[in-house]
């Protein structure tokens, strides 16, 4: 087997259906003060904002449409929930490479995400429930 290994915890993803609901949450009952302007991605449905944390980010996700794959999530958890666990990888094409021969199922092509970087998404099958992203770490200061 090669190297490959994940590095360090970057975000994790939770979908909610109201995403300034969701930032008042973090700042009143949390106290979190650092909370990025939410913008949209409309190639993958989605409007997002970070909550800047000392050690990590908490990415708050809300569905733009019906279409995107957050809907359905926040369908069967209309409170929304944890959605993924995104961990820093060095190089995107490496991960998608071994991910396949350790049996794993990548969903979907390499494609931008979030912090501007490169991404995929690992079945939860393969990760005892949890949907993985795998995230070509960025470069310069985070």
């Amino acid at each position: 087997m090669s190297e490959f290994k994940i590095g360090p915890l970057n975000h994790v993803g939770v979908a909610v259906p109201d995403l300034e609901e969701a930032c008042e949450t973090y700042r009143t009952l949390y106290g979190a003060t650092d909370i990025t302007t939410p913008f949209d991605m409309p190639e993958q449905g989605v409007k997002v904002c970070f909550v800047n944390l000392p050690n990590s980010q908490i990415e708050l996700i809300e569905p733009l449409n019906e279409e995107s794959p957050i809907h359905n999530f926040i369908q069967k958890n209309p409170k929304g929930g944890q959605h993924h666990v995104c961990f820093e990888v060095d190089d995107i094409n490496e991960a998608v490479e071994e991910m396949g021969k350790r049996g794993a199922t990548v969903l979907g092509k390499p494609r931008i995400g979030a912090h501007g970087t490169m991404i995929i998404f690992v079945h939860p099958k393969n990760s005892n429930g949890v949907l993985i992203e795998l995230m070509e770490s960025p470069k310069g200061d985070h």
